[in-house]
């Protein structure tokens, strides 16, 4: 079978009522009913108190998540792959009401906050990090794609790659452009070779269509919906309770990527 080839070594999650993989594993794994709740988004413990301070919502979404997964390892020897449909939002509303309030000013934090790499900039600030970085775009195929380009990443070049998926929603009236109804985020480690790890993880594109789209659970009815970066919960759950699985992504050109994961 053809395509890339990876270990998942760490896993991170947040979202509404899942605070945190290992947290969350009974809810995944299906032996614990899911309760709704907001998603509750830490301090970031990797930045210093200025950053931290400066550090806007979607960036300590994104960067709980991507902390969890790393947790053990050397973070600062991680390539990275960051991928987010929406990105800072927040922050790019209030930077255009500004622009259109007279006498009003766009501060430098708001604008580099605003950027689409902004949560990169701030993990390789937390972490000392020198390794290469891509922030992605990709609409509603953002987990998918930035997957499968951290996922060729890995098997081409032989490094270990934190992909990191996070959304939150939009404020008006920019949320009529492309809704979010809560914040969700995940992130793994993926790591080359064909040992060891919490599973292995095969990768690839197809021009045609899923054959048969997997069937979604009771959590999946509740938040995939809601939320892009919510289509990693057929996988995540997979992986909580130590089961293979075949995956399929539908895309918005009509192709699809595909997985096929193995428990180690």
């Amino acid at each position: 079978m053809s395509g890339a080839f990876c270990h998942i070594a760490g896993v991170g999650l947040l979202g509404p009522g899942l605070p945190g993989w290992a947290a969350s594993i009974p809810v995944l794994s299906g032996a614990a009913p899911w309760v709704p709740a907001e998603t509750v988004l830490p301090p970031p413990p990797l930045l210093p108190p200025t950053e931290r301070r400066r550090a806007g919502a979607v960036t300590r979404l994104a960067l709980a998540a991507a902390t969890e997964a790393s947790a053990g390892l050397d973070a600062a020897a991680l390539d990275t792959v960051f991928a987010s449909s929406n990105g800072d939002g927040a922050t790019l509303g209030a930077i255009l009401e500004a622009l259109t309030a007279e006498g009003s000013d766009v501060s430098p934090t708001q604008f580099h906050n605003s950027v689409h790499n902004a949560a990169a900039g701030y993990w390789g600030i937390g972490t000392h990090s020198m390794r290469p970085s891509v922030s992605l775009g990709g609409h509603d195929d953002v987990l998918p794609l930035g997957l499968l380009q951290a996922a060729a990443q890995c098997a081409a070049w032989g490094r270990p790659v934190l992909f990191c998926a996070y959304d939150a929603p939009l404020p008006p009236p920019l949320d009529a452009c492309h809704p979010a109804a809560f914040p969700f985020a995940m992130a793994l480690v993926l790591r080359p070779g064909r040992e060891g790890g919490l599973a292995g993880l095969r990768l690839w594109h197809q021009a045609e269509d899923c054959a048969a789209p997997a069937t979604r659970g009771a959590l999946g009815e509740a938040l995939e919906d809601g939320n892009p970066v919510a289509r990693a919960l057929p996988m995540l759950e997979a992986l909580a309770a130590g089961r293979p699985a075949d995956l399929c992504w539908p895309l918005l050109d009509g192709g699809a990527v595909c997985a096929a994961l193995s428990p180690c």
